[in-house]
């Protein structure tokens, strides 16, 4: 780099720093970008001067750059325009200018055309026509540009340009997953972000009806309100995107987890008491790209009904003041809210009631969203209203549709004012994929698929649960409101059905099915917890879940409620074992509530007997079985189902003294992951070393149960995962089964654990280590209950740590929700028997729970 180069990249570095400490203090993010603009201008207007353009070029601002909106690590997008193209010598005055530039510190994006190629690929490519329209003169011959603008609109097609453009929006639309509503948004290209709004401004330009919104308000094609709105929340968009730049020292636009809470103090937000920075900022973020996406889909409408003006299609007269036209739902004149403001909510249930619509109209939408307003505490309190939701609840098809649209266009909120406040509201728990409203449309979502045939075949018990549900709109209500308290502080369930219980009395539910969606809301949890972190091969355990429920058709309703919830927290949270774990609890309660409870020894003979019959089936003599069976208590075949019990004796009948381990693996009956049988004498820490070894395969454990034999073996089942890494999983079981029969046979010390590294995600959002340690009913044993975040070997150094002080582990439940750790063992062992052993046990798990 030279004197020249260095000195002016110093000195743009200095005006940035100084355009941004000023931006820091006033906020206002138009002055910094179009300040940094110039100073860039400037830059090229010095460099010219001493590097001169080759004879007839002329130096244009396109993209971002032209539009003078640099962002602080934007790149500068300039196009050289040439007479023709360049001889050697012309090439090589390029290639110094743009080595010049590249000293001085631009992010330089540059390209070098004559006219006849602008226009060629500018005509066959939308995109590049979109950076070319939005150009400025910088330097060089100014003719040569008047030129080029001329060339640009005679070859404009504003029609094709639109399509081109929506198809464009559509796709990179898609690409962020259709919603703006990410984790870790991108604030210029996810819908909703700044992009949205520019595709509006360059299809109005190609169509020559403004390239302001100024014109856009001018030409009717906005209302002054929505150009104020459209206003603050593009000055929220660029003031949050010039904040990640800075903060980041780079350019990125999304915003990620390691910079929300930079980005959140630079733009001074503070915390509540309930909620950090961070998700305050990202709660404004998801209202403003929900307004952003509101605003553009008002506005390419218009312009869309300008370009293609509609043909005369005749109207169909709906309830007033609504009619059908176009295929689309319409209203009679601009005021109709104003002297129907009952329609407000009528508009969606006709959606629901007339399939053949396919969406609203633009004037429908418009004025949805500005007399959005009048739904107010009198407008809550109108029967009629009141009346016309619920209705809507209970339309056979479209609930699920309408209910979003509704929290699109910001009515839903406005008539459930509890629900407004979770609007946009992150759930930084490692496990739930989607905002708090979100996901509870998505919990909606499930509900609804359970009771259409076409999706029959995903749950089936489901679909035939709520097929025999009476009024399963009562299930939508408790899943408005299960989560609708998150982010208040306290109890979110018990405040939940609070608020549930509010709405019930204000829409005149009868008290039966006020007290359900009540219990619903408050112990959505219940079940799912009572499956995933208690032994319900235990009687008590399912005897005190059924007196809770009380009732068969509670028992139902918290089923589907359960399943509809666990899977509509994200993809990575539902799998069939915990699909298998919610049955079986289920079906067991089921059995309890209706009388048809039988003893424990009638369950075991029961289930004794279904395993005989497995066993016939493989040609096993009579009494093949007698010498395993005779070593195994009451606890082995409550704990185990007739399948696996009879699996266990064809893998065993053999080998009751096996001097050898016998390990065995078949593909989980579930039809997720494997499960591996471990028949072996029993060993001081055998059952850390096991996990030793899933740990070092890469191998997750779903399940885990332990058994020692009357004589002194263990037999111990794994349900394992690869994570799908494995296209063939019959090679995966061949390999267990030889490695870990080797691994076991060769006694060896247990290795130091190695503390894998956390993900991204788990670095800035830990959960904290927990240990509790409660002595069971009996006082006997003590259940140990482990949260933790995830990392590889986290299992092994739980287990070793167990091992070192010498604790039995009788079961397991290896539970991962995300990348949060639920685990629960029961245990025993003489550490336990004193204070000081259990605070020692204690603190040695917590400092192995700690990453």
């Amino acid at each position: 780099m030279n004197d020249t180069g260095f000195a002016l990249r110093s000195e743009l570095r200095a005006q940035r720093e100084l355009l941004f400490a000023r931006f820091e203090r006033d906020g206002n993010v138009e002055r910094l970008l179009r300040g940094l603009s110039r100073a860039v201008d400037r830059l090229l207007d010095d460099v010219i001067r001493g590097a001169r353009l080759p004879a007839g070029a002329t130096l244009v601002a396109v993209g971002g750059y032209g539009r003078s909106e640099l962002f602080p690590h934007s790149d500068v997008d300039v196009l050289i325009l040439l007479a023709a193209e360049p001889d050697p010598e012309g090439q090589a005055a390029l290639e110094k200018l743009i080595g010049v530039l590249w000293d001085c510190g631009l992010h330089l994006g540059h390209s070098v055309r004559t006219l006849p190629q602008c226009w060629d690929e500018a005509r066959g490519d939308a995109t590049v026509m979109t950076s070319l329209l939005e150009s400025r003169y910088l330097a060089g011959d100014k003719v040569r540009y008047a030129e080029f603008c001329r060339g640009l609109i005679a070859i404009l097609d504003p029609q094709s340009f639109f399509r081109a453009k929506l198809l464009e929006q559509q796709q990179r639309h898609t690409k962020y997953q259709d919603t703006p509503y990410a984790l870790e948004p991108n604030c210029k290209e996810s819908p909703g972000g700044l992009r949205d709004l520019q595709t509006v401004l360059w299809v109005a330009r190609a169509a020559g009806f403004g390239t302001s919104w100024n014109e856009l308000f001018r030409r009717d094609l906005l209302t002054r309100e929505e150009l104020v709105m459209l206003r603050q929340q593009l000055r929220n968009l660029k003031q949050i995107r010039a904040h990640l730049h800075w903060a980041a020292g780079r350019r990125e636009d999304r915003l990620v987890f390691d910079i929300q809470q930079a980005v959140a103090s630079a733009m001074r937000i503070k915390p509540t008491a309930a909620r950090r920075a961070s998700e305050v900022l990202m709660q404004r973020y998801y209202r403003t790209a929900k307004v952003v996406t509101q605003l553009n889909t008002i506005l390419l409408q218009n312009i869309e009904l300008k370009l293609f003006p509609p043909s005369d299609a005749p109207t169909v007269a709906l309830e007033a003041p609504f009619l059908a036209r176009n295929e689309l739902l319409d209203i009679d004149a601009d005021d109709a809210f104003e002297r129907h403001p009952n329609a407000l909510l009528r508009a969606f249930v006709l959606m629901a009631q007339h399939r053949e619509l396919k969406g609203m109209s633009v004037r429908l939408l418009r004025a949805l969203w500005h007399a959005r307003f009048k739904i107010d505490a009198r407008f809550r309190r109108d029967p009629v209203n009141r009346a016309t939701f619920i209705e809507l609840l209970q339309q056979p098809l479209g609930v699920l549709h309408e209910l979003r649209r509704m929290n699109q266009w910001s009515i839903l909120g406005r008539y459930l004012p509890v629900f407004r406040r979770i609007v946009g509201q992150m759930q930084h728990d490692l496990f739930h994929l989607y905002t708090v409203d979100q996901h509870i449309l998505m919990v909606v979502r499930n509900l609804r698929r359970f009771a259409q045939a076409q999706y029959a075949h995903e749950y089936p018990l489901c679909s035939q649960l709520i097929a025999d549900f009476e009024r399963p709109w009562l299930l939508y209500v408790a899943a408005l409101f299960h989560d609708i308290a998150k982010g208040r502080g306290g109890d979110h369930s018990d405040l939940g059905a609070r608020d549930a219980r509010r709405f019930c009395r204000a829409h005149g539910i009868a008290r039966d099915d006020t007290d359900l969606i009540v219990f619903l809301v408050r112990h959505h949890l219940t079940m799912s917890q009572v499956a995933q972190k208690e032994d319900i091969a235990d009687p008590d355990v399912v005897r005190s879940f059924a007196k809770l429920v009380g009732t068969d058709r509670r028992l139902v309703a918290l089923y589907l409620l359960t399943v509809a919830d666990v899977r509509g927290t994200s993809p990575k949270v539902w799998n069939a074992w915990k699909a298998r774990l919610l049955e079986d609890l289920f079906r067991q309660t089921r059995r309890l509530l209706g009388g048809e409870a039988a003893p424990a020894s009638a369950e075991l003979e029961g289930r004794k007997q279904e395993a005989l019959r497995v066993l016939r089936l493989y040609g096993l003599s009579e009494s093949a079985h007698e010498p395993l069976w005779s070593q195994l208590d009451v606890v082995y075949f409550l704990r185990h189902a007739a399948r696996d019990i009879a699996w266990h004796a064809r893998a065993l009948v053999a080998h009751v003294n096996a001097d050898k381990p016998i390990v065995r693996a078949r593909l989980a009956p579930s039809g997720e992951g494997a499960e591996v049988l471990i028949y072996a004498r029993d060993q001081k820490y055998l059952f850390a070393r096991l996990c030793g070894y899933f740990d070092r395969s890469n191998l997750g454990i779903l399940d885990a149960k332990i058994h020692t034999t009357r004589h002194g073996y263990a037999l111990d089942t794994f349900l394992i995962t690869d994570n799908g890494r494995s296209p063939h999983y019959r090679e995966l079981l061949t390999r267990v089964e030889k490695e870990l029969t080797d691994w076991i046979a060769a006694v060896a010390p247990l290795p130091e654990p190695v503390k894998g590294r956390l993900s991204r995600h788990s670095r800035h959002f830990p959960v904290s280590p927990a240990v509790y340690l409660q002595p069971d009913e009996r006082g006997r044993q003590y259940l140990l209950s482990l949260t933790a975040t995830d990392r590889v070997g986290l299992l092994y150094a739980i287990t070793r740590v167990l091992a070192q002080h010498e604790v039995n582990v009788h079961t397991a439940r290896i539970n991962t929700l995300g990348e949060r750790v639920e685990d629960v063992f029961l245990i025993d062992g003489a550490v336990l028997a004193t204070n000081k052993g259990q605070i020692q046990l204690e603190q040695a798990l917590l400092e192995a729970l700690t990453p």
